[in-house]
């Protein structure tokens, strides 16, 4: 019985994760439909752009109609062209995934579990023909008939334990599917591990080309001349390793606040998550106090919001006067 309940929680749980899947690497359900057709159909999908090539084709295009000879036009054409890497190493995870991850599941669904069920309902009848030689050999009066009867029964007792020996061992079989579900989960992990990394590269090596990694920006509002704020553009590194400024780049905001060891006004410019109990979360938009500490990170000040102090990467700030 236990073996018979791990079974249908196996294929239960195997098709939830793979229609999951599915949807995180097809989240269109039209596309999604289109590509099992093509698949009953056994024609190959023909290839399409996504979404990230797309948006790199009209950029690119839109870069070279205003020019690839003005800054707008030509980071244009540099971000379109990342967008479209961007995109083939979407397509690439998104094969690796399918057949590492999605094929095996699918095949235990369409494969091994239909043959349990198969040899589960074979098992119940070889059941039902040994409850009636039972029954026969239990009505036979006469010394023949009794004799037949208990040959009759010899052979659908030894049918039936063949059958139970057999589905016995298929059920007792799914722990050696869920061993090689967890490969495939680890092949899965290792696919996206490498896709995520190869997207951070592309765009680290994007800021480099756009001389954003990092950069001073005077605040947009403010009349040419006027520098109230600067802020650092953050990188996409964790924010345990945030980039340390260039003391040349400091904002005199920043020089000055660290001078005089005062208190000034901060806004959030995004969100931050603390990694520990000594640093403080953060909500984009929201005004805090920070301050300089001696012998602190160069990447870090001291925040406070109420009765809460923590210390806050300076390139999620934007100082205030």
């Amino acid at each position: 019985v236990n073996f018979n309940i791990r079974v249908e929680s196996t294929k239960h749980w195997t098709e939830k994760i793979m229609k999951q899947t599915e949807v995180l690497l097809q989240p269109n359900p039209n596309v999604r439909m289109e590509e099992f057709l093509y698949e009953m159909l056994d024609k190959k999908v023909p290839m399409r752009a996504n979404n990230h090539e797309l948006l790199g084709e009209c950029m690119i295009d839109s870069g070279h109609e205003f020019g690839p000879g003005t800054a707008y036009g030509s980071t244009l054409i540099k971000c379109g062209e990342t967008e479209k890497l961007l995109g083939s190493a979407e397509k690439e995870f998104i094969q690796s995934s399918a057949i590492n991850f999605l094929t095996p599941f699918r095949n235990f669904i369409e494969g091994d579990f239909k043959t349990i069920l198969k040899e589960r309902k074979l098992l119940q009848n070889k059941r039902l023909d040994l409850d009636a030689a039972k029954n026969r050999l239990k009505k036979a009066r006469v010394a023949d008939a009794r004799s037949a009867a208990e040959i009759e029964l010899r052979i659908a007792q030894s049918e039936f334990d063949r059958q139970a020996e057999i589905t016995r061992l298929l059920l007792e079989g799914i722990s050696s599917t869920h061993a090689h579900h967890l490969r495939c989960l680890n092949d899965f992990v290792d696919a996206q591990a490498a896709y995520y990394a190869q997207c951070y590269q592309y765009m680290v090596n994007l800021q480099k080309q756009l001389g954003s990694f990092p950069s001073t920006f005077s605040n947009n509002n403010q009349p040419a001349g006027s520098s109230s704020a600067s802020i650092w553009v953050p990188t996409a590194q964790p924010a345990a390793s945030l980039p340390a400024p260039p003391p040349s780049q400091a904002s005199p905001a920043l020089n000055e606040l660290r001078s005089t060891s005062g208190t000034r006004k901060a806004r959030v410019l995004y969100d931050y998550d603390a990694a520990s109990s000594s640093e403080l979360s953060l909500l984009a938009d929201e005004v805090i106090t920070v301050s300089s500490v001696p012998d602190m990170d160069t990447d870090w000040l001291m925040g406070q919001r109420g009765n809460q102090k923590g210390k806050v990467p300076i390139t999620y700030l934007e100082l205030l006067n």
